[in-house]
């Protein structure tokens, strides 16, 4: 019984450790609801399906500090969304813009499951076309 106290007392005190903020980055409750929507709409660009606001990333700490002073600098969204877009490009956008630079990204999958059904439909097609083999036929497993 000693040892599962400690032990859950250990979890709640290495548990901080874990978290991303701990604290607050506004004392404003509105900039600090636009600060946690803004770091939501932004990706970590090291853990790739992660917002920075999720990822324990060293980059992705950076890149919230730096929301922060943009933020605390007086940058609309759009200007810190076009500052962000301007140096790491549109992949730092956890939603991209629909644009002709970035269609692959959006026609993707779309190519992927047309292509999987084109070759289900090939292998189907090849698999129907193959004569049937006769069980009772004494001449195919011989040696």
């Amino acid at each position: 019984m000693k040892i599962v106290v400690a032990l859950m007392l250990l979890t709640f005190a290495v548990s901080p450790i874990f978290a991303i903020d701990i604290e607050r980055a506004f004392e404003d409750d509105a900039q600090q609801a636009r600060y946690e929507r803004l770091s939501r709409e932004l990706r970590c660009l090291v853990c790739r399906s992660e917002t920075i606001a999720d990822s324990n990333a060293t980059l992705a700490s950076d890149l919230r500090r730096q929301l922060r002073e943009l933020m605390a600098a007086g940058k609309s969204d759009e200007q810190i969304m076009q500052y962000m877009t301007d140096r790491y490009g549109d992949y730092v956008l956890y939603k991209p813009p629909l644009a002709a630079r970035t269609w692959l990204l959006w026609a993707a999958p779309v190519l992927f499951v047309l292509g999987g059904g084109i070759a289900a439909v090939i292998v189907i097609r090849r698999k129907s076309h193959l004569p049937e083999e006769d069980p009772a036929d004494p001449g195919l497993g011989a040696s």
